[in-house]
């Protein structure tokens, strides 16, 4: 199994963003890892070989950006996978068989989709409930748990989740506690130091930055996680190619510096949304007014690039607001240099029935924003003009 090089865990985020996992390549000196495009590797004799067999397994293009996010998350481990999907799939397969998960209630609708129609007739019990209140969790563990699976903050209603406190329930039944930390990247959060087995990032998202690349990533510190999840990965073949992972080092090298705009710019749309006659409310862990607001001041560096908000008027003022938009993209994913715009209910969310996204509150005003990198004036004025 590789294992992530530590040569860089001293330094700050962006050294180690710009430089973990990526030293000069020996032959020319090229400073940007090169692209191994290839199938397989040539052995000097039959099971003599330099650390590289077959592509599906090994590739130095992708140990590099496993060693770079391993390193920003502060883990020994990172295992990568073709997308946010695969890399969940293959967490949940470290399960025994009859293994019972209990997940938060407000979860991403293709994490949702996962567990309800795919892996729930497979053998796997799922339990769903609001993690804002602990005793929730207690009272929905069996003898079957051994998983929890949380995202902190939730998509798209930006609940959070005390990971700390999760972590001591789950040590006490010797439960496992994985945290899909996508909306807040490694920038703003490390679950592990606070006690979680796992982190997954969907690496379309912030890590990459750009848009144009789907991909997932887990890591963690413990080996024997590790090594069940690198067997999955060479097992289940959800790898990814290595286009795809050099496009993803590349974005991860602006990290820092995207995650500070995106956190400057969201915090002034919440606070100018906060006060627009025509929103009823915004949800954003910046802002006084969110009931984590203290936890999320803990647990957090910052409070990232999404916001939630719910408009006076329903569903036809919704939908004349996403299609009046110029600047701000309609269109579902998050996490890129460019502002998106979507409706969890009929898009990102659809996959979660009405009866249930009533009843955790994702209803027909909501709009969530992934806000960008773009000059915050224009985001406000193109906001401003689709509300008018």
């Amino acid at each position: 199994m590789h294992k992530k090089e530590l040569s860089y865990r001293e330094f700050g985020f962006g050294t180690r963003a710009i430089h973990s996992g990526q030293e000069p390549e020996t032959m020319t000196g090229a400073i940007m890892t090169p692209i191994f495009q290839t199938s397989t590797y040539v052995q000097s004799s039959p099971g003599e070989h330099r650390g590289f067999e077959y592509a599906r397994t090994q590739n130095p293009t992708r140990h590099a950006l496993e060693d770079c996010v391993a390193s920003l998350e502060k883990a020994d481990f990172g295992i990568a996978f073709s997308s946010g999907c695969a890399a969940i799939a293959t967490v949940l397969h470290t399960l025994g068989p009859g293994a019972h998960v209990i997940s938060g209630d407000d979860i991403y609708g293709g994490t949702y989709r996962l567990f309800t129609q795919v892996l729930n007739d497979r053998n796997f019990d799922f339990s769903f409930v609001d993690f804002t209140n602990l005793e929730h969790i207690e009272n929905a563990i069996t003898e079957k748990t051994e998983m929890i699976w949380l995202e902190s903050p939730t998509n798209p209603l930006l609940k959070l989740s005390d990971i700390k406190a999760i972590v001591e329930i789950a040590s006490k039944h010797d439960i496992k506690v994985v945290v899909d930390n996508t909306f807040m990247s490694p920038y703003f959060q490390n679950p592990l130091t606070l006690g979680a087995d796992m982190v997954l990032h969907s690496t379309t998202k912030y890590i990459n930055g750009h848009s144009d690349v789907i991909g997932g990533i887990v890591v963690t510190n413990n080996e024997e996680t590790a090594q069940k999840l690198h067997f999955l990965q060479k097992s289940i073949g959800a790898v990814p190619g290595p286009w795809d992972c050099w496009l993803v080092m590349r974005g991860i090298k602006t990290l820092h510096v995207r995650m500070r705009q995106h956190g400057t710019s969201a915090m002034r749309i919440a606070k100018w949304l906060e006060a627009h006659p025509k929103i009823e409310s915004v949800v954003y862990p910046g802002l006084e007014s969110h009931p984590q607001h203290e936890l999320a001041k803990s647990q957090m560096s910052g409070f990232g690039g999404m916001i939630t908000f719910f408009v006076k008027g329903g569903l036809p003022v919704a939908r004349t607001m996403l299609e009046k938009v110029k600047i701000f993209a309609l269109a579902e994913s998050l996490g890129g240099v460019e502002s998106l715009i979507e409706h969890p209910a009929i898009m990102t969310h659809a996959s979660v029935p009405a009866e249930v996204r009533a009843e955790i509150g994702i209803s027909d005003s909501l709009i969530r924003l992934s806000v960008g990198i773009e000059d915050i004036d224009d985001l406000m004025a193109d906001l401003e003009q689709a509300l008018s």
